[in-house]
């Protein structure tokens, strides 16, 4: 039996909120649920780790001591948006610019992601997730102009492969989206500020 799942919009989603994911349960079906943005490992006893663990690089997936845990034991999740925000640098060296960036082959997508459970003193047990990040594409290059990363963004056909694949199926679905089928929108410098949270942050803006 399929329930609609419904959860507030956000157009400027911060680290440590709750984000919609999709994952497996131990029944081998997809659920979804909301997890903290901002990954806490098994062993962290919750407690949020003094390094940011809201990305996960790709180069590290698989040994690095936040992220092997998960991945070895298949926690992998899918974490939907219809679009995200990247700065780039401009030439005075100085000013960033914002930009929305959105797919032209996939309305609402995912990206890879990764979750784990940390049970805190108290007992409770604190859910989080972190996004995959990459070497970025062509278009995210000139975009993320400083370190040229990305977010690992799923094809419809790897959705099934990530989620519920080997080890090594899900680590081939890992690859640069196409930039081909990628726009990218300057937009309001606006977004820098988390508690401003309305549709005219994805509205085009000038560059200042």
């Amino acid at each position: 039996m399929h329930t609609e799942w419904q959860f507030p919009p956000s157009y400027n989603v911060a680290p440590t909120q709750d984000v919609p994911v999709v994952r497996v349960n131990r029944a081998g079906e997809r659920s979804g649920g909301r997890l903290r943005w901002g990954l806490i490992p098994f062993w962290a006893k919750g407690v949020q780790p003094k390094y940011s663990t809201i990305n996960a690089t790709v180069e590290r997936l698989t040994d690095g001591a936040t992220w092997r845990g998960p991945w070895r034991r298949g926690q992998r999740c899918i974490i939907p948006a219809l679009g995200f925000y990247e700065w780039q640098v401009l030439p005075d060296g100085n000013n960033k610019q914002p930009f929305y960036i959105t797919l032209n082959d996939q309305e609402v997508f995912g990206f890879a992601g990764l979750w784990d459970s940390s049970i805190r003193g108290d007992g409770i047990a604190v859910e989080s997730c972190t996004i995959v990040t990459m070497p970025a594409n062509d278009l995210m290059k000139e975009i993320h102009n400083v370190k040229h990363r990305m977010p690992a963004i799923l094809s419809n056909e790897d959705r099934e492969a990530w989620l519920s694949g080997t080890l090594e199926e899900a680590f081939q679905t890992i690859k640069p989206y196409p930039d081909t089928h990628m726009l990218a929108t300057p937009v309001s410098k606006r977004v820098n500020t988390p508690k401003n949270d309305d549709a005219q942050l994805i509205a085009p803006a000038a560059i200042a």
